[in-house]
């Protein structure tokens, strides 16, 4: 073979080898019904974490966490629609809406054996994404949320959100700004509480408030108990969890305690809730 044929030969093995590599590492786009989705991807794990954020934050509150887990699964994070920089161009944010988003994920990643951990408002998401997409779910874990299913959605309660919902319509960040601290324990550092303070008062308004009022109305008693998956809390006692309702009503649940913190445990203690996360994977792995 000439030399001149050899060299072509291997040249064209290199560019093959090289564009096959390219493929591997280029970051596809994700959209759902023409909404970006703005997302990080470790590619590498059988086990995949997702994890998904709470109300007027983003992925990065989740930083702490890829750098501890993508050591030993495949670690995604996104941002909601509507907020971080995934897209904002839709008219309605409700759980049905953000479920989609998700399957969006699951599917166009083609995500399989996916642990769903959800922050906050994304309580709903992630319970409601396992009702309808059991198959690529085996876990899910909440994040300082499902603490009182068993309080009742009186008239006066309805009340008093629906005059929140008005103000916070009419004046975002006033409003917001009333309630804010109580998101923050006393041991909450103060670079961590000026963080979300600005994240969630710079939020997209309608947005915001929407999506929240929205979620608030997810009847998570009902739902539950149709759950087929194991569940997991990691919750802050700042304020406590109702478990007596999760006995009463049969729902089977496993409670990890992160002991005093705010409302953003994987910031204001990583390690502690990088530990309990754990615990809780790895109670999932040995059954």
């Amino acid at each position: 073979m000439r030399l001149e044929a050899k060299f072509l030969i291997v040249f064209l093995l290199f560019f093959q080898c090289f564009c096959t590599e390219n493929r591997r590492n280029k970051k596809m786009n994700i959209h759902n019904k023409g909404v970006l989705i703005n997302y990080n991807d470790s590619k590498t794990g059988d086990t995949v974490l997702l994890f998904i954020h709470g109300w007027g934050i983003n992925q990065t509150y989740w930083t702490n966490q890829v750098s501890f887990f993508s050591k030993r699964f495949r670690v995604v994070t996104i941002d909601l629609p509507g907020f971080g920089k995934s897209g904002k161009n839709r008219k309605t944010w409700t759980v049905k809406d953000y479920t989609d988003d998700i399957h969006a994920i699951l599917t166009q990643l083609d995500l399989k054996n996916v642990i769903l951990i959800g922050h906050s408002m994304s309580g709903s998401i992630i319970v409601e994404t396992a009702l309808n997409y059991p198959s690529r779910i085996i876990c899910v874990i909440g994040i300082d949320n499902l603490k009182d299913i068993g309080l009742p959605l009186t008239p006066e309660l309805e009340k008093e959100w629906a005059v929140f919902y008005t103000n916070a319509r009419k004046d975002f960040k006033r409003t917001v700004s009333k309630d804010i601290n109580t998101l923050f324990a006393p041991s909450t550092d103060s670079l961590i509480q000026k963080r979300v303070t600005e994240d969630i008062l710079n939020s997209d308004t309608i947005i915001a408030v929407t999506c929240l009022e929205n979620l608030d109305k997810y009847p998570f008693a009902q739902k539950l108990k149709s759950l087929n998956k194991p569940l997991y809390l990691i919750n802050s006692d700042l304020t406590p969890t109702d478990t007596l309702a999760f006995q009463k009503k049969g729902i089977d649940y496993h409670l990890l305690n992160m002991g005093t913190t705010g409302h953003y445990p994987m910031l204001e203690k990583p390690d502690r809730f990088n530990l309990l996360l754990q615990e809780a994977i790895d109670s999932l792995r040995e059954k």
